[in-house]
């Protein structure tokens, strides 16, 4: 392969053309490459090699620029840089994912494909079959099961369905665990120093707390996924008879996250070994955070 065609494949993009400047300067290019083209190896295998060799180099040399670069930046945002600022320097390389990632090659051909959409018919969704339905029948009293035609005895010949939602609200019930305790007879009798047993009972959610399983899935499924505040729930609580202040519930929360620390260490163990993350990098102030100074952002 001419070496003007090597240089057009290992030039197309920024980081490529950083690597050019660097692995072809006129001291590198001495002590690695011939000094000229015509003494370049006539073996093709030889020529194989060589370009393979440079490439290596060129993504060796891609990753250390990029992260230098990432480095310097971070370094002068967080010295320099204002509160916000609407271009970062970094943000342009989002959009060069796709020429990062591709493998120089033939174009493949353009593959139609034809979509049919269906369109959506007037009328209501079933019913889903994970519902429990609760039947309630309508007879005709026996003296009105008579026709009145003839005056024979009439039957069930079929029904008239109708179908409407009932919604149970939340229900608030205290769960009293008693462990008993065992003595022993004998011994209490005798005068002898009684063995005392008591019933094993399972771990409470938080100690010397109100929270059950249920209550604390409960608080933290309304306040994460249905937006709920704690304020509303304080409220919610009371009207169902329970006097929860938020306090109690946000106590409640940082229990519960305990409990579940496990599960983030393992999704963010499978998160991290994937090779591409899509993340909400919208910032927010957190204030009060440990080694952090109030005026940081987070993401």
């Amino acid at each position: 392969m001419p070496f003007d065609k090597i240089f057009k494949i290992i030039s197309k993009n920024a980081a490529s053309r950083r690597f050019c400047a660097c692995a072809f300067s006129k001291n590198t290019y001495n002590a690695r490459m011939p000094s000229n083209a015509s003494s370049l190896p006539k073996n093709r295998q030889e020529l194989i090699n060589i370009i393979d060799t440079l490439r290596t180099k060129n993504e060796q040399l891609e990753a250390k620029v990029a992260w230098f670069e990432e480095q310097f930046h971070l370094s002068r945002h967080k010295l320099f840089g204002a509160s916000s600022e609407r271009n970062l320097r970094e943000q342009p390389n989002l959009f060069n994912e796709a020429e990062a990632i591709a493998e120089y090659g033939p174009v493949e051909e353009e593959i139609r494909q034809s979509i049919q959409y269906e369109r959506k018919k007037p009328g209501r969704k079933p019913i889903p079959k994970n519902i429990p339905i609760e039947r309630i029948e309508y007879r005709l009293p026996e003296e009105e099961q008579v026709c009145t035609a003839c005056g024979g005895s009439m039957h069930e010949m079929s029904e008239e369905l109708r179908h409407e939602v009932k919604l149970i609200p939340a229900q608030v019930k205290i769960v009293q665990h008693a462990k008993i305790v065992y003595g022993c007879r004998n011994c209490e009798k005798n005068g002898t120093e009684v063995p005392i047993r008591t019933a094993k009972a399972p771990r409470p959610v938080i100690e010397k707390g109100l929270a059950s399983p249920s209550a604390l899935a409960y608080v933290m499924t309304m306040k994460f996924v249905d937006a709920v505040t704690l304020y509303r729930q304080e409220k919610h609580c009371a009207r169902l008879g329970i006097d929860l202040s938020r306090g109690v519930l946000s106590n409640w929360m940082l229990k519960g996250s305990e409990w579940l620390e496990p599960i983030k260490d393992l999704m963010k163990e499978r998160l991290l070994a994937q090779g591409i993350l899509h993340a909400d990098e919208t910032t927010l102030q957190v204030l009060k955070e440990p080694g952090r100074a109030a005026e940081s952002k987070s993401y």
